[in-house]
């Protein structure tokens, strides 16, 4: 079996997808990876000929354990990658994947091997995510998507969805980064939140506000 860049792409897709939505199917790897359904499918075969993904009854894509292994393996370089570009060399948060995606396929064993001795690997990449973390694992510790959260105290923004670099930019305007607090004032008739950050009140979507997850602030009073 001959691994591509093509194929490892997929399967870091599938489980990234699978780890942020639940159930996969063509459709979701589509909009994930901005590619046609046919070039969908065609990618599709090629991972069940080469035994690294299945297709269930309801058109559901499961990783094998070989695909697992594999996608594991990616999603631990992109990691390290993005948090050397960020905590060693200063990259902006918002660059740092795109810049991955590109580095992750090309780093030699030696040079992952040093980076986990040099970074680790439970600490938070530049967007402020875990590595593995589904959403059930944010939510059952206590964080949420700012979508819904009420308007209550102080929040801090503990990750957020980091595929669509122009959406990071967009937050980082806003001052909504990593580890950011935030309030949310109300909830709009338009479907906005009007949210207070730092001294500043600003607006922001529905589709926006799903794609950041927040927790409470353990010690408020420095806002207040």
């Amino acid at each position: 079996m001959k691994l591509t860049v093509s194929k490892e792409d997929y399967l870091k897709a599938v489980a990234e997808a699978e780890s942020e939505e639940g159930a996969v199917i063509a459709a979701t790897i589509a909009r994930w990876l901005r590619v046609t359904p046919p070039a969908v499918a065609l990618a599709l075969r090629r991972l069940q000929r080469d035994k690294l993904t299945q297709i269930d009854s309801k058109g559901r894509i499961l990783l094998t354990r070989s695909g697992r292994t594999i996608s594991n393996r990616l999603r631990l370089r992109h990691h390290l990658v993005e948090r050397m570009l960020h905590e060693m060399l200063g990259v902006e948060w918002y660059k740092v994947h795109e810049e991955a995606e590109r580095l992750e396929h090309s780093i030699s064993a030696d040079v992952e091997r040093r980076l986990m001795q040099k970074l680790g690997v439970n600490g938070a990449c530049p967007h402020g995510n875990q590595i593995n973390k589904s959403a059930a694992n944010r939510r059952s510790s206590g964080l949420v998507p700012l979508w819904e959260a009420a308007p209550s105290g102080w929040l801090r923004v503990a990750g957020m969805h980091e595929r669509d670099r122009g959406l990071l930019e967009y937050f980082d305007g806003l001052g909504i980064r990593p580890s950011a607090r935030l309030k949310v004032l109300r909830r709009n008739y338009d479907g906005t939140l009007t949210l207070r950050i730092g001294n500043k009140t600003t607006h922001l979507g529905e589709t926006a506000a799903k794609k950041v997850w927040v927790g409470k602030v353990q010690n408020p009073a420095k806002n207040e």
